[in-house]
């Protein structure tokens, strides 16, 4: 494959990543060549299984339907993570309550709220449980943690239900930080949980402000639960800047965009 071939299939991937699906025709008006040449494109990106070919297209790989285990999350891009976390707890204010969602990106919020005065935290993920109880006990975080009720999924260490929703209720949220298994400009923020969405939809109802948290491969995912739609999200914390060809949904949608350097 020659170079200017390589670049060709670097666009085809690059907008895989942002819309999820490609059109054949698209991609060869778009590439100006026939659509035999992309053909050629999709079979030989197939083989390297960075696509799934479909009748008149293409669709972006997934490798599983199903969620994996927060563990294998843990150690998957640790320092975007970070970045991530430290430029949505800037979002933070004193007295604040905030929820904090169960992924291994929101997570990272904990580790910057050091010199936040009078934050009450509520959440329904053993893991942010665990890492708060430990920034309390060593007299690094002063505020209050509230955890949610339900019944308990032992797999993701997390709880779900309607018991979790009920006692959401009870709180006035100022900011929700929310995790992403897939994001797209037309079908917001999706994911592999139907009851997880159910909560997550119940707090983002409630929040002054829901913020996604969220590294770019998960740009152009789509899962088979919708959590939440592009109008409910107010804020995008990622470690990229703002793809060109979605500026003009987040403007309609009214989404402000953080780029975490």
């Amino acid at each position: 494959m020659s170079l200017i071939g390589e670049e060709r299939k670097r666009i085809i991937l690059d907008m895989l990543n942002l819309e999820g699906k490609v059109r054949s025709a698209d991609l060869a008006v778009k590439l100006q060549v026939s659509g035999e040449m992309i053909r050629r494109y999709l079979e030989d990106l197939e083989a390297e299984k960075k696509l799934r070919r479909i009748y008149g297209g293409a669709v972006k790989m997934e490798l599983t339907r199903e969620e994996p285990p927060y563990l294998k999350r843990e150690v998957v891009r640790v320092e975007e993570k970070k970045r991530i976390g430290r430029a949505a707890a800037e979002l933070v204010e004193d007295n604040d309550v905030i929820f904090i969602d169960d992924g291994t990106t929101t997570m990272q919020i904990i580790h910057f709220l050091q010199n936040k005065q009078n934050i009450t935290i509520v959440l329904f993920s053993f893991h942010v449980l665990h890492l708060l109880m430990d920034y309390q006990n060593e007299g690094l975080f002063t505020g209050q943690i509230y955890f949610l009720g339900g019944r308990v999924m032992s797999k993701y260490s997390r709880v779900t239900g309607g018991m979790a929703e009920s006692m959401a209720g009870n709180f006035r949220v100022d900011k929700a930080f929310i995790s992403v298994d897939g994001l797209m400009m037309d079908s917001g923020i999706t994911g592999f949980d139907l009851e997880r969405g159910y909560l997550i939809r119940k707090i983002s109802d409630l929040a002054q402000l829901t913020v996604a948290m969220t590294d770019h491969t998960k740009f152009g995912g789509v899962h088979p639960y919708q959590i939440i739609e592009m109008k409910d999200i107010d804020v995008i914390v990622t470690d990229v800047a703002a793809p060109s060809q979605w500026m003009a949904a987040l403007k309609k949608s009214s989404v402000s965009w953080i780029h975490a350097e």
